[in-house]
């Protein structure tokens, strides 16, 4: 799969392993990713997914962090949540929202196949252990799996994790975290809260 990375990640990712801050930016990534993924949701089915998309990002930061402590890099730990996002698209039908082309999910799934299968994750189950008691429904739109179309999906992206840089550049496997990783340049958080 194809993501961003810069040092902003960095810092969120810092800010999400430290008390107090991580609620705000916990909070912040949330509502940034549920906006991303609605602007690529058909306009009149943006509001009824809101509700479940909130849920769903809040339960992958908790598989973020778990893959971080597992040891896995911060780009492929932020591929993995967002592959269990597509997995949720893939079964809801929402093929317009996806990144990658659904004949790739079980190349994406064996990927990280030890981890999820560690954390009861499939792409049936994309949550798997970190899904909430209760997690909100939104109605599904299972025709479109008859002939999907994926306006925002890279394909031929499967075999690692690609990332591309502020520079343009795309590095496999991500970059190094660079040294002196500032939180206040992660998301929702400014100088004054750090």
């Amino acid at each position: 799969m194809k993501i961003r990375q810069n040092a902003r990640h960095f810092a969120s990712r810092k800010a999400l392993e430290l008390p107090v801050v991580s609620d705000v930016v916990k909070s912040k990534l949330v509502d940034m990713h549920t906006g991303i993924f609605l602007k690529k949701a058909e306009e009149g089915r943006r509001e009824e997914r809101k509700e479940r998309l909130d849920a769903f990002f809040d339960a992958t930061m908790d598989s973020y962090l778990a893959a971080l402590q597992a040891g896995a890099p911060e780009a492929e730990a932020r591929e993995i949540t967002h592959i269990q996002s597509n997995f949720d698209f893939y079964n809801h039908g929402w093929t317009e929202m996806m990144e990658f082309p659904s004949d790739e999910l079980e190349e994406h799934y064996e990927r990280y196949e030890t981890f999820f299968a560690e954390h009861d994750i499939t792409i049936a189950d994309p949550l798997g252990e970190f899904a909430p008691d209760e997690m909100p429904d939104a109605p599904s739109t299972p025709e479109k799996l008859d002939d999907p179309e994926h306006p925002f999906a890279e394909g031929g992206f499967a075999d690692d994790v690609y990332v591309q840089g502020d520079d343009g550049e795309i590095r496999v496997g991500g970059q190094d975290e660079p040294e002196n990783v500032d939180i206040s340049d992660a998301v929702g958080v400014d100088e004054g809260e750090a």
